[in-house]
């Protein structure tokens, strides 16, 4: 999962009004707000010992970037998803709210077989992980650093509908990467959206989605969204003149969510769908110095590289 619900729902919000020249908004409002560019992220790598898979997990990495890569040139020549934010953009299921599934099939059979390849793949390294306690120093601020999941992964390959973006969609191509700062217990899902194809910026053109991150055993993490950065390059009919505004949106706390949750029962008390307090985690399957490969708790897979890995960087680009 990169976006919560209620981010996702806002986030689409935002981008459908912004894109009106008739919407209306006090230019105090974002006077306020103004800044330049949006701040790069800069985190220490782990500087943890290098770890070194065995033989077979060695080659089983080789076998899964030619099986990405064989994924995308399909999808290059088939086509790709088109998804955009919230239930009507197909990325959230409309009664969980949760991130969808995408079906790779439904754009050729081909396409779906490849995915099932790299799925099969990440399967088997899952057999092989190096690390015993992936989660190890995960929110320890002494020993942080040392944390096995520390620093930036690049997504390489994902099944969730709001970790995938494409040129032919409204959002648009984009690029995803999850930043691990073990210290403070933190992870910050940054996504990059592309310039469109007659050169200009997206109206939409970063957005951070802060987490807190707890080591709930040694290979499951337990997600608990904190609040979202979208930097803006329009903001209604207001010209920024080249410049970045940064909106902030806040994600209501485990007690408003469970409070939420609490009247929503009561309200539909005896009646079938009745919601409980959704669980936010992810279980790491595969864990060296170069990949991540995790399955969150709707089913989706992750794959993910640090930019430590050579071989992947011309995936990553």
């Amino acid at each position: 999962m990169i976006l919560p619900p209620v981010i996702s729902s806002l986030v689409s919000f935002l981008f459908l009004v912004t894109e009106s020249s008739t919407a209306y908004a006090p230019l105090s409002a974002f006077r306020r707000a103004w800044t330049t560019q949006p701040r790069p992220f800069v985190l220490k790598a782990s500087v943890i010992s290098t770890v070194v898979p065995n033989p077979e997990a060695i080659e089983l990495k080789e076998s899964l970037l030619e099986s990405v890569k064989n994924l995308r040139t399909l999808q290059e020549r088939d086509g790709d998803f088109s998804i955009d934010f919230g239930v009507k953009g197909g990325e959230l299921n409309e009664k969980s709210r949760a991130p969808q599934k995408v079906d790779f099939y439904s754009i050729s059979k081909e396409v779906g077989e490849a995915s099932d390849d790299v799925l099969r793949i990440c399967d088997q390294l899952s057999q092989f992980s190096p690390i015993e306690e992936p989660t190890k120093f995960l929110g320890d601020k002494e020993n942080g650093s040392l944390a096995p999941l520390q620093g930036a992964w690049k997504l390489l390959f994902s099944t969730a509908a709001d970790a995938s973006f494409s040129k032919n969609s409204t959002r648009g191509a984009a690029t995803a990467q999850n930043i691990v700062d073990a210290r403070r217990g933190r992870i910050t899902n940054v996504i990059d959206f592309a310039a469109r194809e007659d050169g200009t910026e997206p109206v939409l053109k970063q957005l951070n989605v802060v987490i807190k991150a707890i080591a709930v055993n040694q290979k499951r993490v337990e997600l608990q969204f904190k609040y979202a950065k979208a930097v803006l390059t329009k903001f209604f009919f207001f010209p920024l003149f080249g410049r970045k505004l940064p909106v902030y949106i806040p994600v209501p706390g485990p007690f408003i969510t469970r409070c939420l949750v609490f009247l929503s029962r009561l309200l539909k008390f005896g009646k079938k769908g009745a919601k409980s307090v959704p669980k936010a985690y992810f279980d790491i399957l595969y864990l060296d110095n170069d990949l991540r490969i995790h399955k969150t708790g709707e089913d989706n897979f992750f794959v993910q590289a640090s930019k430590r890995w050579d071989a992947a960087q011309p995936l990553l680009k």
